[in-house]
C-alpha cells in the first residue's frame, strides 16, 4: 500500500482551486461592471444635485446676506435723515418759541405802555378835577372871609370870581417866590 500518493492528493485548504479563483474573478468583474453600469451613475447624479444644492444654497445665502446689507444701508439713511428732520424740528420750535416769547414781552411792554399813559392821563384829570374843586371851595371860604373882613357881602358871581382868581394868583406867586429862595 502505498500511502505517498494519497497524501499528495490531498488538497490544502489554504490554497483555493484554480475554478474558484476564476469563478470569483468572472463574479468580481460583472458585480463591478453592474456596480459602475448602474450604481454609479446614480451615485454620480445624487452627487451632483448635492453640490448644485450647496451651491445654490451659498448663492442664495450670499444674495440674502446682500439685500439684508442694502435693507440696513436703507434704514440707516432713513434713520440719519429722521435724526436730521427731528434736529430741524426742534430748531423751528426752538426759534418759533422764542418769537411767541418776543411777541408776548412786545404786548406786555404796549399793554404796560397803555396802562401807564391811561394811568397818567386819569391822574391828570384827577388832579385837574381835584384843583378845580379846591379852587371852588377855597373861593368860598376866600368869599365868606373876605366878606367878613369888608363887612359887605361878596354875593355877586363875577365879582367873587375875580377876586377868587386874584387871591390864588397871589398865593400862587408867593409859594413860587418861596421855593425859589
Amino acid at each position: 500500500m502505498n500511502t505517498t500518493p494519497l497524501a499528495a492528493e490531498e488538497i490544502n485548504p489554504l490554497v483555493p482551486h484554480v475554478a474558484e479563483i476564476i469563478l470569483g474573478l468572472v463574479v468580481f468583474l460583472i458585480l463591478l461592471y453592474l456596480i459602475k453600469k448602474f450604481v454609479a451613475p446614480n451615485f454620480e447624479k445624487a452627487f451632483t444635485e448635492r453640490t448644485a444644492a450647496i451651491e445654490g444654497g451659498m448663492k442664495e445665502a450670499a444674495d440674502a446676506q446682500a439685500e439684508a446689507k442694502a435693507a440696513l444701508e436703507k434704514y440707516q439713511a432713513q434713520l440719519a435723515e429722521a435724526r436730521h428732520e427731528a434736529a430741524s424740528i426742534r430748531e423751528e420750535a426752538r426759534e418759533q418759541g422764542a418769537q411767541i416769547v418776543a411777541e408776548m414781552r412786545e404786548q406786555a411792554q404796549a399793554e404796560a405802555s397803555r396802562i401807564t399813559s391811561t394811568a397818567h392821563t386819569q391822574i391828570e384829570a384827577e388832579k385837574t378835577a381835584a384843583v378845580q374843586q379846591l379852587r371852588a371851595e377855597m373861593g368860598a371860604v376866600a368869599t365868606d372871609l373876605a366878606g367878613r373882613i369888608v363887612g359887605e357881602s361878596l354875593e355877586d358871581d363875577a365879582r367873587q370870581r375875580r377876586t377868587v382868581d386874584r387871591f390864588i394868583e397871589d398865593l400862587e406867586s408867593a409859594q413860587t417866590s418861596g421855593s425859589a429862595s
